[in-house]
């Protein structure tokens, strides 16, 4: 019973954070730690993911409908998917050659986690104060250059405790889209990344799912996808009215707390 209520607080925190600039993988490593949860080859980690991506995908629905029907006809159509595909590339290059080595090196090392988190925070409130010209106010508009250039952005996330979504955001606003559109943007560039990503960690610990693991799998999975779907489009009308202000001092301040942590052999 434990191990299933462990399992629900994972699911709802992948849920939670898979999207906000706040690094999930990060609160995965830290907190299933944390509450002892036992993940042997990574398996619950993998498939929980599988759940968040799901969620965006329903949430965007009628976008992904709109898209696929209209590639044979439709320019604007074709323009999107090649934006969202060269953006992928990025991602996908270097993650073949060093998702080993992250996986094996980094993701035990909590003192990197801290350091990404802090210097991550830093980075969103100086972009916050020193604001680039907007020059995109619609995702589906973003250039094929700038496009590519988030990409870039989001190989930063092969470091845990970065952020996905907070390299993307990040890279967005260095690159003239506004909030809104760069974390649309940063949601629709997360579909084919995450769905790859899922793929690939999949073939890796498929050896290691077995049956009585479903039902923790299954918890994990159905809370990270009413999590996620629940928190896609309150934190896309928070960031519009607000800014990324208060994730950047939560990073900062959960940076700060877990170094504390560490240095007195706590964790």
């Amino acid at each position: 019973m434990m191990d299933l209520v462990r399992a629900a607080v994972l699911g709802v925190l992948q849920g939670l954070t898979e999207f906000l600039p706040v690094s999930s993988t990060g609160h995965l490593l830290i907190f299933g730690r944390a509450i002892g949860y036992d993940d042997p080859g990574g398996v619950f980690t993998v498939m929980i993911q599988l759940g968040s991506i799901l969620a965006v995908m329903w949430l965007y629905r009628q976008r992904i409908i709109d898209v696929t029907l209209g590639l044979p006809t439709k320019p604007e159509a074709r323009r999107f998917a090649l934006m969202l595909f060269l953006a992928f590339l990025p991602a996908v290059a270097l993650g073949i050659v060093s998702a080993q080595f992250v996986k094996d090196e980094l993701y035990h090392r909590l003192d990197i986690i801290a350091w990404a988190l802090i210097l991550g925070g830093f980075a969103m409130l100086a972009i916050e104060r020193w604001k680039p010209k907007v020059e995109v106010k619609d995702a589906a508009d973003t250039p094929i250059g700038r496009a590519i250039g988030v990409g870039v952005f989001q190989t930063l996330a092969l470091i845990p405790g970065v952020s996905r979504s907070g390299a993307t955001i990040f890279g967005g606003l260095v690159l003239g889209l506004d909030r809104r559109a760069a974390a649309e943007f940063s949601f629709f560039l997360a579909m084919p990344t995450m769905v790859a990503a899922f793929v690939y960690d999949f073939m890796q610990v498929k050896d290691h799912l077995t049956a009585d693991r479903a039902v923790e799998i299954g918890v994990g999975f159905v809370f990270a996808f009413l999590s996620a779907a629940l928190v896609v489009k309150p934190f896309l009308n928070f960031v519009t009215r607000v800014g990324f202000g208060p994730f950047a001092w939560y990073r900062i301040v959960f940076g700060a707390v877990l170094l504390g942590v560490l240095a007195m052999g706590w964790l």
